[in-house]
């Protein structure tokens, strides 16, 4: 049967994506895979790993160099891909070594500059030789557009995209990844904003983006190909922005320092920091976690004319995320094998495989993703962050948070707490000890927002809900000078409250020193219940213990 499979030589086997793409590749009983770089060493030990998971997979290990590739017509391949890079500065040399040597080619390349010129460069001898090349099937861009493609289906205008992506910081960081990170940060960067073209400083503007599943991090605009295609591909009027980030806030905002150098034309690059740099991240990883994550977003009009916005999102669990990068180039040479991508030629891999199929090569890692959309001009907080979803809560639950008439719930709800400084809190707040109360609660509309007030017996604690201005998925409560910033999730029955972050007054408080957060509201079916509103929460730190939580039923 080994006669029938076809070879897939990928270069670069050893390396961070290369390894996790070699693992995918290796399910596939089609196929002869050769694991080829410059470290035979490296390699052998690749291969030893990955017979032990798949002992039927055929592997082979051969020394190549990209920049040298005498060797590679005697591979006799059917398919190249490029894992190695850095593809930053590189010409298009390799690709036509391999479509000379009457191969597809396929790689993982993010380097703006490289995807630019990949057209024009190979696509005539991509047609002459009758074989695939194909660039960019990374997460950007292949999954960010992906993403875009699945969302945005039918829309007839999109007026803003915005994509980011941060990696965990205990996640393994390859050299060449690390050199092009320095090789833009602080030049200039060509960029669609504001509806025209213009040039802002590589790593510039750092803001807080929120990652669905890990809160909000640091993240500022990044140098890929996304900048060029995102606003062509989707005919986008306003802006189009792609950014990455570090978990840690001393290594992103470090990084945003140095890129001030570069800027004012102290130094010409900050490449030479590379293996420095690369050493402090080493350091400094235990300080952060082995989670990552993608966010795509798109505001515009939808296939009625409407006005939506949408997110995509991805969290990537114990160290799952540098697969994530490989899936695109894996469902890309799947669709090769399959024949599924038509007629050859040299293309950015944009539009070639979707969204389902590059999930799927991820489908057995901790590796969860959502889809959120709303219609940013429902009347209501809670309608317009839940979306589509609104329609399917309790009838209960939509009376109390319609957010469009001011609504008085009233029932019992037992409160508990801690004692010593604990009470103390709850006492200054305006709630009770532990005990079982006659409950009140008034939600009443406000500007943008509404105004809670709970009763527990003779104790009244009041808060404001209002939109987050920064963050059209988030909401933010206020009570005293504190302010909690929230997302929503569907809970059985109703929804749940997602703590995303705190301040006091105008000023963020680090999130290692929050409290512990649950809040959900629902109401369950007759079925299964008394049919009444109920509501659960509990807010406890690791100082105090519980703070104050509460439970209860309304109507």
């Amino acid at each position: 049967m080994s006669g029938d499979r076809k070879r897939i030589v990928l270069v670069g086997a050893s390396g961070v994506f290369g390894r996790r793409l070699a693992a995918m590749i290796a399910r596939w009983p089609d196929v002869v895979l050769v694991l080829a770089a410059r470290d035979l060493v490296r390699l052998e030990a690749v291969a030893a790993d990955l017979a032990k998971t798949r002992p039927a997979a055929k592997i082979e290990v051969a020394r190549l160099d990209r920049l040298d590739p005498k060797g590679l017509a005697a591979l006799g391949a059917w398919a190249v891909v490029d894992a190695a890079g850095p593809f930053q500065g590189q010409d298009h040399a390799f690709p036509r070594a391999v479509l000379a040597a009457r191969a597809h080619y396929v790689d993982l390349a993010d380097a703006r500059d490289f995807v630019a010129g990949f057209e024009a460069a190979l696509d005539g001898p991509a047609r002459a030789a009758g074989r695939w090349a194909i660039t960019g099937a990374s997460s950007t861009p292949a999954l960010s557009h992906a993403a875009l493609d699945a969302m945005t289906a039918g829309w007839t205008r999109i007026d803003r995209i915005e994509a980011a992506i941060s990696p965990g910081a205990r996640a393994p960081r390859g050299l060449s990844v690390i050199r092009a990170i320095l090789g833009w940060a602080g030049a200039p960067v060509r960029v669609f904003a504001q509806g025209h073209w213009t040039t802002r400083p590589g790593w510039s503007d750092p803001r807080r983006t929120a990652m669905p599943g890990l809160g909000r991090r640091w993240t500022s605009l990044a140098e890929t190909p996304d900048l060029d295609l995102l606003p062509v591909r989707f005919h986008v009027r306003r802006d189009a922005v792609f950014r990455a980030g570090l978990e840690l806030p001393i290594l992103h905002l470090g990084l945003w320092a140095l890129s001030l150098f570069r800027r004012a034309r102290l130094v010409p690059t900050l490449e030479p920091l590379a293996v420095l740099l690369g050493e402090a991240a080493g350091l400094a990883a235990p300080l952060g976690s082995d989670r990552g994550g993608m966010v795509v977003g798109a505001e515009g009009l939808d296939a009625d004319g409407g006005r939506r916005l949408v997110r995509w999102s991805l969290c990537a669990e114990a160290g799952a995320g540098p697969h994530t990068p490989a899936a695109p180039a894996a469902a890309t040479l799947r669709a090769l094998l399959d024949g599924r991508l038509g007629q050859p030629r040299a293309t950015p891999c944009v539009g070639l495989v979707g969204l389902d199929a590059i999930l799927d090569q991820l489908s057995d890692l901790p590796i969860r993703t959502q889809v959120e959309s709303q219609d940013p001009d429902t009347p209501g907080l809670f309608p317009r962050l839940l979306g589509e979803r609104w329609a399917t809560q309790p009838d209960l639950v939509r009376h109390a948070h319609g957010g469009t008439v001011s609504v008085t719930l009233t029932g019992r709800a037992r409160a508990r707490g801690a004692s010593g400084l604990a009470a103390l809190v709850r006492r200054l707040q305006g709630l009770p000890p532990t005990g079982l109360y006659p409950t009140t609660v008034t939600i009443t509309p406000t500007a943008g927002g509404e105004r809670w007030v709970r009763r527990f017996g003779t104790r009244t604690f009041g808060s404001r809900i209002a939109p987050a201005r920064d963050d059209p998925w988030t909401f933010e409560e206020t009570a005293g000078l504190l302010t909690f910033r929230f997302s929503v999730a569907p809970y059985p029955g109703g929804f749940s409250w997602i703590f995303e972050g705190w301040r006091l007054g105008p000023v963020p408080l680090p999130r290692a020193w929050a409290p512990r957060i649950r809040a959900r509201t629902f109401a369950p079916s007759s079925q299964n219940g008394d049919g009444a509103y109920r509501f659960r929460v509990l807010v406890a730190h690791s100082w105090l213990g519980v703070i104050f939580g509460y439970a209860g039923r309304l109507s």
